[in-house]
């Protein structure tokens, strides 16, 4: 009789049903990304996994800490994150005509994508901290639309719209699951209603406009600012159900299709792969968000439950807008797609997503190991 195969107790403890499929994602990204270059491994490939093995590496380090290490570094990382914010502003480079990026010498980074998993830590620690009687009160939204409010009006100078949404949508779905009334989120989707068309005229850059209205009409300007959906739908739709084969793709080698690396990635893929592609693509994230949802679900307090949501909200908004971008749903944001896109700071992000929700599943299987 063969003897079962066992794992040493660290290896054991690591979630492999979600870490071989985001593997999967990876490589799959890296093979786009070769082909995206010509049928190279420099630039992107070769850095697109070796960023992810780094990360994955901090990720499982990650699964480790304790609840309380958790707790005790919410408000520093997010006061951190918000001195970095005010950094670019005054440090910042300057790209396509945003100021994001601070430049360290050995890294370009983008502080604003860390703010994304720190607005859900930071809100989950405040509403553990909350008593449940005041939940219905001013208290519960005050201090959270503070907190929510400075990084999204910070990111917002730079100017990067997509970003600041992605803050919103995660520190809203924390105060939704933590119990908020259904009538605040009723009167700020009306509030919502009334702000967004004084954004558009009077709030919103003027290339931020021409996305909106190219999202609108994107034939009006097919050589203009409806380039880029008008080129990715072209790219998506060339592919048919299994794509020109694996390093044929015309838009992204004939330079047709704009950022076929970063935000477009899947449009690259997608004429390459075709619908097959699009599906495994979909499968892959399905399993991911589903595993999440799961650690939140079985979570068995307040704290670990909505820094799970919060997390697996990050990473479908990451996914879900990129998606829709590319298939002209939505605006031009230029949100990547996780695991797919190459870029550091996306990487670093969404791996930082991953980690968490590792740790907060090992919190759940061990009770008595979480402090």
């Amino acid at each position: 009789m063969k003897r079962a195969v066992t794992l040493p107790a660290p290896l054991a403890q690591i979630p492999w049903q979600v870490i071989l499929p985001i593997a999967l994602l990876v490589a799959f990204g890296g093979a786009v990304l070769y082909s995206a270059a010509g049928g190279s491994m420099s630039p992107y490939a070769t850095s697109h996994l070796l960023r992810f093995v780094v990360t994955l590496s901090m990720a499982i380090v990650m699964s480790f800490f304790p609840m309380n290490l958790a707790k005790l570094a919410a408000l520093p990382i997010y006061a951190a994150v918000v001195l970095l914010l005010m950094l670019v502003e005054t440090l910042g480079a300057i790209g396509g005509g945003s100021q994001r990026w601070l430049n360290l010498g050995f890294m370009v980074l983008q502080p604003s994508e860390f703010m994304k998993p720190a607005i859900v830590l930071v809100l989950a620690w405040f509403y553990h901290g909350l008593p449940v009687g005041m939940i219905g009160t001013w208290r519960a939204i005050v201090p959270a639309a503070g907190l929510i409010g400075l990084p999204m009006l910070l990111v917002l100078l730079q100017p990067d719209l997509g970003t600041a949404l992605a803050i919103a949508f995660g520190g809203a779905v924390v105060m939704f699951l933590a119990g908020l009334p259904g009538k605040w989120f009723a009167g700020g989707a009306a509030a919502a209603l009334v702000a967004i068309p004084l954004a558009y005229f009077f709030g919103l850059q003027d290339y931020q406009r021409r996305r909106v209205t190219t999202f609108l009409d994107p034939e009006s300007d097919p050589l203009g600012a409806g380039y880029h959906i008008t080129q990715s739908k072209i790219a998506i739709g060339s592919g048919g159900l299994f794509g020109k084969g694996f390093g044929h793709g015309s838009q992204s080698s004939l330079d047709y299709l704009p950022e076929p690396h970063t935000d477009f990635v899947f449009a690259t893929m997608a004429e390459e792969w075709g619908l097959v592609g699009g599906l495994f693509v979909l499968l892959i994230f399905g399993l991911v968000l589903r595993w999440g949802l799961t650690v939140a679900r079985d979570a068995d307090d307040r704290f670990s439950r909505l820094l799970a949501g919060g997390m697996v909200a990050t990473i479908f908004f990451y996914a879900a807008v990129n998606l829709m971008m590319v298939m002209g749903m939505a605006p031009v944001v230029g949100i990547p797609l996780p695991f797919m896109s190459h870029g550091g700071s996306s990487m670093l992000t969404n791996m930082i997503c991953v980690g968490t929700l590792m740790m907060v599943d090992r919190w759940n299987k061990q009770p008595g190991g979480k402090n």
